[in-house]
């Protein structure tokens, strides 16, 4: 990628200069926009806005600092003369708040979102390489939880997830489809299931989260084809129920998507070929789609519900979308994020977010689902405040598809 050999070399140097206690944060940060507005406006507004990127950078930064760009979207940056992780958190507060307002320069302005993920060394690594890829592990982290940045913890090594191993896997079909089961909170019963992609072990290799796994595909270009395998292996085993069972079945597409021809085209086809009835289909997309590319976006999906499918919008509540954007499109469900879900029990005001977000979606004609139901108690709890349908281990783990068509009426 670009600057590579030149970030390598930086941070050598940087080791060299050390001084006493101090440690060096590196600090991989994504910007969200960046992508959106290349291919939206071409490579010279995209060019520019690299430019104002950098410029907005270089002014919160110490002249001992480097800032280089790694990919289409991603910098590395380097702090040397951090004193602890708390230190580095400062200085990234401080990143975070040059992109508070749009970005301002060549053509119109511009929403950029700042995403980060940190390291430090000699903490997390004894050289440049462990300690980026704790770096990069961190922000996959934070764009996995939905936060504006994350730190290493230390705890593990990042997952090395390769090119070639995963387009094989997804080439191959050496993927699988697992289901979580859906339940209806007011009257009870199985109403559907989400699909989850899996990645399992095999050929000396142990299984790979997709947490790992599906960053890598949407950072690498493999987005496109993991996205079209999970289309079609999730409809393969939604054939096999009879359709007088009545479930829908809802299906991750990634923000990364979007953007590319013939995404619409794709799913309707592959519903013709497998014979299902576009409405037993609900396309989820996470509020980061919203941000990245609000109107196109909202085209894509609007052309989806206009072919019958439903859409939902997921993990709502992260912090991402404005109920503004719910004007936009006629989304039909709402699905509320796990943070919002966990430790209700016992959390007055965040009871009382919970029912005025029901009460919301309700209002709006949306079918109201919550993510991370862990216990007995917040079932009822979310059900007497009328939440539709809800889904989480204790509703019933993510098990192989085959074994849910088998279980619920193949």
């Amino acid at each position: 990628m670009l600057n590579r050999d030149a970030l390598r070399s930086a941070f050598e140097a940087a080791i060299l200069a050390l001084a006493g206690e101090d440690r060096i944060a590196a600090v991989v940060l994504q910007v969200e926009g960046l992508r959106e507005r290349r291919l939206r406006f071409g490579y010279a507004a995209g060019d520019a806005a690299v430019e104002q990127v950098l410029r907005l950078i270089a002014d919160v930064l110490r002249p001992l600092d480097t800032a280089l760009q790694i990919g289409e979207d991603r910098f590395a940056l380097l702090l040397p003369g951090m004193r602890n992780a708390q230190h580095a958190l400062l200085a990234v507060t401080r990143l975070m708040q040059v992109f508070e307002q749009p970005v301002v320069g060549r053509g119109e302005p511009w929403r950029a979102r700042p995403v980060m993920g940190i390291a430090l060394y000699p903490d997390h690594g004894d050289g440049p390489e462990a300690v980026l890829l704790r770096a990069d592990a961190a922000l996959d982290e934070a764009l996995r939880l939905g936060e504006q940045h994350a730190i290493h913890d230390g705890a593990s090594d990042p997952v090395v997830v390769r090119y070639g191993e995963l387009h094989d896997a997804i080439e191959g079909n050496r993927l699988a489809v697992f289901l979580q089961p859906i339940l209806d909170l007011q009257g009870g019963g199985v109403v559907g299931a989400e699909s989850l992609a899996r990645w399992p072990a095999g050929g000396g290799r142990v299984g790979i989260s997709p947490a790992d796994f599906v960053p890598f595909a949407e950072q690498s270009g493999l987005i496109g084809p993991l996205t079209h395998w999970s289309i079609n292996a999730t409809l393969r085993h939604v054939a096999q129920l009879r359709s007088s069972v009545g479930m829908k079945f809802s299906i991750n597409l990634s923000p990364r998507v979007f953007d590319q021809p013939g995404l619409v085209e794709k799913l309707t086809g592959a519903l013709e070929i497998w014979g299902i009835a576009p409405e037993r289909i609900v396309a989820e997309v996470t509020e980061t789609a919203l941000v990245n590319d609000l109107e196109q976006t909202v085209r894509v999906l609007r052309r989806l519900r206009d072919r019958g499918l439903g859409v939902a919008i997921d993990d709502f509540g992260t912090g991402y979308a404005s109920i503004a954007y719910l004007r936009k499109f006629q989304a039909t469900e709402l699905k509320i994020d796990i943070s919002l879900v966990r430790g209700l029990e016992g959390d007055a005001r965040g009871a009382k977010l919970m029912r005025a977000i029901i009460d919301m979606a309700h209002h709006l004609d949306l079918v109201t689902v919550a993510e991370g139901i862990e216990d007995p108690a917040t079932q009822a709890l979310l059900a007497g405040m009328g939440c539709d349908f809800g889904q989480g281990h204790h509703l019933g783990q993510p098990i192989p598809a085959g074994d849910f068509v088998a279980r619920f009426g193949g």
